[in-house]
């Protein structure tokens, strides 16, 4: 049994419910930091708790799965607002050779994420005057790049854009770059010398120009010098990579898992991104490498099909879009056929919908319907490309390893719940419900909110269950739904997955004195 530690991003339910879940699948044991010493939302973890928690468990772990961002400044989105120096920052992550000094076999999957040029102007996620200067930013953040790559002829769009921002913001806001950006090139030199088994540096809500990819670019020619791109990735991604290093460790010393990647249309992999620097089909072979998976040359040689949902041309924000996504570019009906004949042939096959961003395509879902949704080896369709294909790949790349088929069940009915129920048809009518909302703080409208996401989605839940799931010898215990953070873009629907128990073994368990015998 391996003996896994994760440190996530945050406390989300996909950053750190999904990755524990796809480890119990294959009967890994798994162990995460007490609730107070992570990250809630914009408060930072706990630092020095988490680095006292990792000395204490290291000895007795395999492996260890650990977001730099977590463990060196309190969190992925604290790591874009808190004013801790680097040298702060590197001597928690220093930590990671304190481990390896008590226990040299641990195999450690670091990862960091370069702070992201955001594509909206919130100031709870980001520094909080990137509600007003965010345009500006990102401006300057094109033009920074564009002239680094085009040269002089670019040079009166940069001084334009950096002149159209404050001074003082803009050092601000660049200093937290290049203090993150400093971190991720330390841990390339733990990684050269031996420190990390694996290392990912992802990019959050890229573009094709940018300040994130001027980082990238940073990265990649560190990388060269070292000689490590053997044990290192960079590549479009953020939430997901806990899912991929998971993968990474669980199946460490097994030969590559091999996907055959079947497109919604022929032309799929040409397909174009919102939220990421290149297509799809790119974006995929990256999240293969990323997971430690590789393209299969053929569909008998796969050990899994990755079910790749991709818009007509490029992706689109509001369903139905007829001009980019769903267009003759692709086929969704004879999609759904090659599906269900890959599971009828006893494939395992993981789908990945990344047709729109932040939910599963509608228009699919409704396809899915003739398809033994509790047959699939995984789904995922939320938030961006990137963090869609991740959760895939990694749902089929474990398939083979599953000893625990009550939390394979749960970890994929989770997402469906998520992505599909959630996210695509119950959040609109939640944010309907209310007054003018904020995308960035729901404020005294969260209790209603929340309250009318218990009364849609609870039958949903239910239904769904019954229509796919019963009648297979499990049994589901949900919770209560409510929201991760005070906005709606991240809903949590608590729930398990357990065998059911046989009628004659339930009589045969004697009642306790006044007690009443359970319902049902």
């Amino acid at each position: 049994m391996t003996r896994l530690l994760l440190i996530p991003p945050d406390t989300r339910p996909p950053t750190l419910d999904l990755p524990v879940g796809l480890a119990r699948m294959t009967g890994a044991e798994v162990e995460v930091p007490p609730a107070g010493a992570l990250p809630d939302f914009f408060t930072p973890g706990d630092t020095g708790a988490l680095r006292d928690w990792l000395l204490d468990h290291a000895a007795r772990a395999d492996a260890l799965v650990v977001c730099l961002e977590t463990l060196c400044l309190g969190g992925m989105i604290p790591a874009r607002r808190v004013s801790d120096p680097l040298e702060a920052a590197l001597a928690r992550l220093d930590t990671l050779r304190e481990l390896k000094r008590l226990n040299p076999g641990l195999h450690i999957y670091a990862f960091g994420v370069v702070v992201r040029v955001a594509h909206d102007n919130d100031p709870h996620e980001e520094k909080p005057y990137y509600g007003d200067w965010g345009a500006g930013l990102r401006a300057y953040s094109t033009a920074y790049d564009r002239h680094a790559r085009h040269g002089a002829r670019e040079a009166g769009a940069l001084d334009a854009a950096r002149n159209a921002v404050p001074p003082e913001v803009l050092a601000d806001w660049l200093g937290t770059r290049e203090r993150n950006a400093a971190l991720h090139l330390a841990a390339l030199d733990l990684l050269a010398a031996g420190m990390l088994t694996h290392l990912s540096v992802t990019l959050d809500d890229t573009s094709e120009y940018g300040l994130a990819a001027y980082d990238r670019r940073r990265l990649e020619v560190r990388a060269d010098e070292l000689g490590v791109w053997e044990r290192f990735d960079t590549y479009p991604g953020a939430d997901e990579v806990p899912c991929a290093l998971v993968t990474r460790a669980l199946r460490r010393g097994l030969p590559p898992a091999r996907a055959w990647v079947r497109y919604s249309g022929t032309l799929g992999a040409g397909a174009g991104m919102i939220y990421e620097d290149r297509p799809a089909g790119e974006l995929v072979r990256a999240h293969l490498r990323g997971a430690g998976c590789a393209q299969a040359d053929s569909v008998q040689d796969a050990d899994f099909i990755l079910a790749v949902n991709t818009p007509g041309t490029r992706q689109a924000n509001v369903q139905p879009n007829l001009a980019t996504v769903d267009t003759p570019h692709r086929h969704l009906p004879a999609f759904v056929d090659d599906l269900l004949a890959d599971l009828r042939s006893g494939r395992a096959v993981s789908v990945a919908d990344i047709a729109y961003p932040n939910g599963a395509e509608r228009r699919l879902w409704t396809l899915l319907g003739r398809v033994p949704l509790a047959e699939l080896a995984g789904f995922s369709a939320w938030n961006t490309a990137g963090n869609t294909l991740g959760s895939a790949v990694a749902f089929g790349a474990l398939a083979p390893l599953v000893t625990d088929r009550a939390a394979q069940q749960e970890a994929l009915f989770s997402r469906l719940v998520d992505d599909a129920l959630y996210q695509s048809l119950t959040r609109p009518e939640v944010r309907a419900a209310l007054t003018d909302p904020s995308p960035y703080d729901l404020g005294e409208q969260r209790a209603a909110a929340e309250a009318t996401l218990r009364d849609l989605i609870t039958p949903r839940i239910q239904a769904l269950w019954h229509t796919y799931f019963a009648g297979r010898g499990l049994e589901l215990h949900p919770g209560e739904a409510h929201l991760a953070w005070p906005r709606l873009f991240t809903g949590v629907f608590p729930l398990r997955v357990t065998a059911q128990i046989a009628p004659e073994q339930t009589a045969s368990k004697p009642t306790a004195p006044n007690q009443t015998p359970p319902k049902g």
